[in-house]
């Protein structure tokens, strides 16, 4: 079982899309209890984005994200997560811009690792008006460390475009990390930080590249409830200016 689980992983680095502001959120590597359902809604507004249609894309100014996910266990070690994602654009009203499915398995902890470790996949389909990639795969290996007050989870996500007008297969790599820090009992402060270098092997010119980082502030230690808001400013000329985020969650057990 242990060489199964390991060689998954591994090809998932070797081989394997941007979130496109619907679902803004480092992973960590705990995967849902069996009997246990998280229910999400991740809400964000682009108060300083792209201002034209590009590449057949609406403009991301005064835009409104909201994605609805729910991630249900199944075993110790697995779960399978389905998004639905909506958009609001200025002058073209609100609509149903897709969804995707993501199952997510995660290394035992009986293992004794000295990181927590688990890899998602995300497949789905989102409208050609609102991504260039019509249908896209996405893996994610997480890995992430716990120490007192610290915590530090790492996302080296490549994605794959399965149809698209204007991106080929190559995989692209979207580095996400996120570093918190717990500063009263039930509050963690930290940043969070998304990027999307391009093509493997061939990246982007860096204006080109897309790079933002978010302040954030997480809900600690409640067994019902998420919570997680954040303030993102984009670092390059071809990245949203400045996005608000709010990720609201509520765990439902059937223990």
């Amino acid at each position: 079982m242990r060489k199964v689980l390991f060689s998954f992983f591994i090809i998932s680095f070797i081989t394997v899309h941007a979130q496109d502001n619907y679902e803004i959120q480092v992973y960590g590597s705990q995967t849902q209890s069996p009997k246990t359902m998280m229910i999400e809604l991740h809400s964000n507004y682009t108060f300083n984005g792209q201002m034209e249609t590009v590449k057949g894309v609406l403009p991301s100014f005064h835009s409104l994200h909201e994605t609805l996910e729910i991630t249900t266990g199944i075993t110790p070690i697995f779960e399978t997560g389905f998004y639905l994602f909506t958009s609001y654009v200025p002058g073209h009203g609100y609509q149903v811009v897709g969804s995707h499915i993501r199952p997510r398995i995660m290394i035992p902890q009986q293992w004794g690792l000295p990181v927590g470790l688990s890899l998602s996949v995300e497949f789905g389909y989102q409208r050609a008006s609102y991504s260039t990639d019509t249908w896209s795969l996405e893996l994610r290996p997480i890995i992430d460390k716990q120490w007192e007050k610290l915590y530090i989870s790492f996302n080296p996500t490549l994605g794959i475009s399965l149809k698209s007008n204007y991106n080929n297969s190559v995989p692209t790599f979207e580095p996400n990390l996120k570093v918190g820090y717990t500063f009263f009992k039930n509050t963690n402060f930290g940043i969070e930080y998304y990027g999307d270098c391009g093509s493997i092997g061939h990246f982007d010119q860096l204006a080109q590249q897309n790079h933002a980082l978010f302040f954030a502030y997480d809900l600690q230690n409640n067994p019902h409830w998420e919570l997680n808001i954040g303030a993102g400013l984009g670092l390059t000329a071809a990245t949203d200016g400045f996005i608000f985020k709010v990720i609201l969650g509520r765990r439902i057990s059937w223990k």
